[in-house]
């Protein structure tokens, strides 16, 4: 017989809470221990239990679960999370799961679905839609830097940003005022930190990281990265390199 999973929610709608509470404790081996509608009770909730599973709203009074999903996650290291998201869609999986989420499921699943993916990391595994594998497979990179921050220089977060808007080379060297060959000599340093070996890849990897709150943090104080970054839109990447294989299994 499988062990009893201790399970904390953490969702403002209480009718949904309870909803989903009742889903789960029909199977005999969850019990939802606690619940809480904002992001600063569940992580204390977490700290102290230390659930076995979280399952988190993606769109809390804080804001997005990709603003929190670490916060909570550092408070119970060993929990797994789901987070359950409105956008029906893959575009936020690689960022999360990244972020230390173990499945990512619409609010849209049935109870089923829901009990499936749970069963699923019993197992040791994770499960995606079908729907959003025909949006095209997304790798999961092996983890977001800490800090959200790649710890670039001033210039090079300038630098990142005009090559995510198609600035030419040339054009970057004329808008911070240095020589070309400058440019070349800061982009090897950003490749380096990035991890990465070409433009595509650095944009890839930086536009994904760049909706991280600790990555905003780091901008905003920053006053001329920041004015910098307000003045353009970077539009968020789906396709990212693979660093780290990921289990994954369909589900109907």
């Amino acid at each position: 017989m499988e062990s009893i999973w201790k399970v904390i929610i953490i969702d403002n709608h209480p009718a949904l809470m309870l909803g989903t509470k009742l889903i789960l404790e029909e199977t005999a081996d969850l019990s939802v221990v606690a619940t809480a509608s904002s992001v600063k009770e569940g992580v204390q909730l977490a700290a102290r239990i230390k659930p076995d599973l979280i399952l988190l709203d993606d769109s809390l009074p804080e804001g997005n679960a990709e603003h929190y999903l670490r916060q909570v996650k550092r408070s119970s290291t060993e929990s797994h999370v789901i987070v359950l998201t409105g956008d029906n869609n893959l575009s936020l999986f690689a960022g999360l799961m990244s972020m230390g989420a173990s499945g990512v499921l619409s609010k849209e699943s049935s109870p089923a679905q829901l009990l499936h993916l749970i069963n699923g990391l019993r197992q040791g595994l994770t499960v995606i839609p079908l729907s959003w594998l025909h949006q095209g497979v997304v790798p999961v990179p092996a983890e977001i830097p800490t800090d959200g921050y790649f710890e670039l220089s001033q210039i090079e977060h300038t630098i990142m940003i005009q090559i995510t808007q198609g600035f030419t080379y040339d054009k970057i060297a004329d808008v911070i005022r240095v020589s070309r060959r400058s440019v070349d000599n800061y982009l090897r340093k950003i490749y380096d930190k990035l991890g990465v070996s070409s433009r595509a890849q650095a944009i890839e990897k930086y536009t994904l990281y760049s909706h991280t709150a600790s990555f905003k943090g780091a901008l905003e104080s920053h006053p001329s990265i920041a004015a910098v970054e307000s003045a353009v839109t970077i539009e968020p990447v789906i396709k990212v390199e693979r660093s780290a294989p990921v289990k994954k299994v369909a589900l109907d």
